[in-house]
Order: C-alpha cells, then sequence, then structure tokens
C-alpha cells in the first residue's frame, strides 16, 4: 500500500472512529468482543481504503464496510475472529477510550435493538445518528421508500420489545 495514503486514511478514522464504536457496540456483547470487532473493521477499511473514490462521503463509505464486516462475522456467529498480520506496523491511530458507563442509560434500548435481525440493527442506528434516508439507502443498498417502510415497522417492533404489555 502506498506510504502516502497512511496520513490520510488516519485523519479520516480519527474523525469517524465513533462510528466503528457504535456499530462494535450494536454488534457485540463485551468489550473483548468490542475490540476484536472494532480491529478487524479498521483492517478491512484499510485494506479498502486505496479503492475508496471519494464518490460519497468517507463517513458513508465506512458505514457500508464497517456495517458489513459485522454483518459478515456475525451472521456466522463466530464470538472470535481470525486475527489478520498487519506487517508489523504499530497501531496508527490513538485509541480513545470507550466510555461504557455513558451508555449505560442506553441500555435497555441497546438490548432492544439487539433482538433485531442485522439489516434492522444497521437501519436503526444510522436513523439514530441522523442520516436522511438518501445515506441510508445508499449505505443499506435499497431504495429510499424501502428504508422509510422498514424503518416504521421496526418503529412498531421496538415499541413491542421495550414495553410487551402496551402500558
Amino acid at each position: 500500500m502506498s506510504e502516502n495514503l497512511e496520513p490520510s486514511f488516519v485523519k479520516q478514522l480519527q474523525e469517524n472512529q465513533n462510528i466503528i464504536h457504535k456499530i462494535c457496540r450494536l454488534y457485540t456483547a463485551g468489550e473483548d468482543a468490542h475490540k476484536d470487532l472494532f480491529q478487524e473493521i479498521t483492517i478491512q477499511l484499510w485494506k479498502a481504503f486505496p479503492k475508496f473514490r471519494g464518490e460519497s462521503k468517507f463517513s458513508t463509505w465506512a458505514y457500508r464496510v464497517a456495517l458489513n464486516t459485522a454483518i459478515t462475522l456475525y451472521r456466522k456467529s463466530k464470538r472470535s475472529i481470525a486475527t489478520v498480520e498487519y506487517e508489523g506496523r504499530q497501531h496508527f491511530t490513538h485509541d480513545i477510550e470507550y466510555n461504557y458507563e455513558e451508555e449505560e442509560q442506553l441500555k435497555l434500548m441497546y438490548q432492544a435493538v439487539y433482538q433485531l435481525n442485522d439489516i434492522e440493527k444497521a437501519l436503526v442506528f444510522m436513523y439514530l445518528e441522523d442520516k436522511d434516508y438518501t445515506e441510508i439507502s445508499e449505505t443499506l443498498g435499497i431504495s429510499e421508500v424501502n428504508a422509510r417502510v422498514k424503518m416504521n415497522r421496526i418503529k412498531g417492533k421496538l415499541k413491542k420489545i421495550l414495553n410487551p404489555l402496551g402500558v
């Protein structure tokens, strides 16, 4: 890989790493699995970065790679992720301490979202990140209408999960 790509990649990754952390939180249960998935997504982003053409925002592209990586790995019901030798490089980002205590108030919501299927999780995540339906549909590869319909159905599903008695 070209050495001059690294500074650009590192800058973009640092600016968008919270996206990856949130995806990891949705698709993992526990800090070790979170760190493993974060590492795997970072590796996949780095491998794919030379092909990033800039036709969409880096964050949109990163969502797609991260979600595809998470869905692929966890669809296989693997609890451990095979590691890839990474040419002995040092970590090129400084890890921001991810504070799980800050998310304690979101625990019930995460538990409810965790019960959704993979595509529903991705849609909810992007919706909660205030992405418009155009960006959601582009990232997930579905039509805007389909994204809106799915989101309305998911809202109803989450209401039932969070309030099973309908009180």
